[in-house]
């Protein structure tokens, strides 16, 4: 009996065997897969990130698309054919000024202390409405800062990135580019109003252009 043993079954599937492989795990799966967990699901000696580039590509122009969500991957609706799915989608709650305020201050500024949103605010932020950004999902606790009492900071997770098409949080979009869209109006920037914070308890917004009214 020979003693060597077939190299077949130890090469990697021909790449386009493994475009199918991660399409089928993200076809799956209801969040964003990183690369590692994409290739500890996938044959030994597989090139994950090859494959991706290879299927992203094959998805272009299709109703589907592969897109890149903070340090994961996902399939997601291509965007200029989600006002089909509009139909689909119940707004049940919305996010109160103060709710809405906090969540951008977290998004532009993160990683950030409470003590730092109530500066930049002007006003108190109620336990309330950290605690409602938390439970959606779209605010996460971030890393102690080291200073006196190290103060738990804030910072946005991939949910948030892929509820508004980003990337990451460097594609938010800039001052102008929200004046010129009619996202941000003259009212007095946070802080400017000595009002008390209101409680964010009217839920959660569907849309970009929500996350900045009232």
């Amino acid at each position: 009996m020979s003693d060597v043993k077939d190299p077949s079954l130890f090469r990697a599937p021909p790449m386009a065997e493994q475009e199918r492989m991660i399409e089928a795990i993200l076809f799956a799966c209801d969040r964003p897969l990183s690369a590692a967990e994409i290739g500890a699901r996938l044959p030994q000696g597989c090139d994950v990130a090859e494959a991706l580039v290879h299927l992203r590509s094959r998805y272009t122009g299709r109703g589907v698309t592969l897109v890149k969500v903070g340090d994961g991957y996902a399939l997601r609706t291509a965007p200029d054919l989600g006002w089909l799915m509009q139909a689909e989608r119940v707004e049940h709650r919305k996010l109160s000024r103060a709710g809405i305020e906090t969540l951008a201050i977290v998004a532009y500024h993160q990683p950030v202390t409470r003590a730092e949103i109530e500066e930049i605010r002007g006003v108190a932020v109620s336990r309330g409405t950290i605690d409602l950004l938390l439970e959606l999902g779209w605010v996460r606790l971030g890393r102690r800062r080291m200073t006196p009492g190290r103060p738990v900071t804030f910072v946005v997770t991939d949910e948030f990135l892929d509820h508004f098409g980003l990337e990451s949080a460097r594609d938010l979009p800039g001052l102008q580019e929200l004046r010129a869209a009619g996202l941000l109006d003259s009212r007095p920037m946070p802080g400017a109003e000595a009002a008390e914070d209101e409680d964010a308890v009217d839920g959660a917004p569907r849309g970009q252009s929500e996350l900045f009214e009232d």
